[in-house]
């Protein structure tokens, strides 16, 4: 089932991140790609190794510096509780707090393992225009949404080539029609047009030379 958000402009939000500071996130405004994850719970073990396979894909991967993909970590869990897992994790990107799900309502990010996790683990690919580009729903397999990111960053940059490679459709230039006659005339323009001499003029003419 293709998520709602797919094709579509990705909605900008705006939590508490680790530090207490309201953070904004506006997809496309930098022009560059987004990976924004949800996950259920800050410090549990299928959490902290994603949150860090980010943050070493981030600091390791020439893909992930090139393409200056911005990594966005969202759970409900409080600031508080944020800011020990960041420091503890030494995370190099925003993890933000969503304990009212403002964020998860607009992403349309439900609950994770039928229920019994507060949050979905749900990865959303958003490229450098703002186009929420595909999702990854998947809560127990933590490690493939890092690889979801990369496949899409491939694809990204694969497309930008692409285009760079096309020859531009640039349309020929309109002749200019108008006044053609006068910049180009044709022989004996301008000069009145040659009377075309009458059959009487003809026969006066032959009877002349006969004489």
């Amino acid at each position: 089932m293709v998520h709602p958000l797919v094709g579509k402009p990705a909605p900008a939000i705006s939590l508490p991140a680790a530090d207490g500071e309201t953070y904004t996130l506006t997809p496309g405004a930098k022009g560059v790609p987004v990976a924004l994850f949800f996950y259920p719970k800050s410090g549990s073990y299928g959490c902290t190794k994603e949150a860090c396979q980010f943050r070493d894909a981030l600091a390791e991967k020439d893909l992930f510096k090139r393409t200056k993909v911005e990594i966005v970590g969202v759970s409900s869990d409080a600031v508080d509780k944020q800011k020990t897992f960041v420091e503890k994790q030494k995370l190099t990107y925003p993890i933000l707090s969503d304990p009212d799900g403002e964020a998860r309502k607009a992403y349309h990010v439900g609950k994770g393992l039928f229920g019994l996790a507060e949050t979905a683990r749900v990865t959303f690919f958003i490229d450098s225009k703002g186009t929420v580009r595909d999702v990854l729903d998947t809560t127990l397999n933590y490690s493939a949404h890092v690889k979801f990111v990369s496949k899409w960053l491939d694809k990204l940059e694969a497309e930008e080539k692409k285009a760079a490679e096309a020859p531009a459709d640039a349309a020929a230039p309109a002749a200019d029609t108008e006044g053609t006659a006068a910049s180009a005339p044709t022989e004996g323009a301008g000069a009145a047009p040659a009377e075309t001499p009458s059959s009487g003029e003809l026969g006066r003419a032959a009877q002349a030379v006969q004489a």
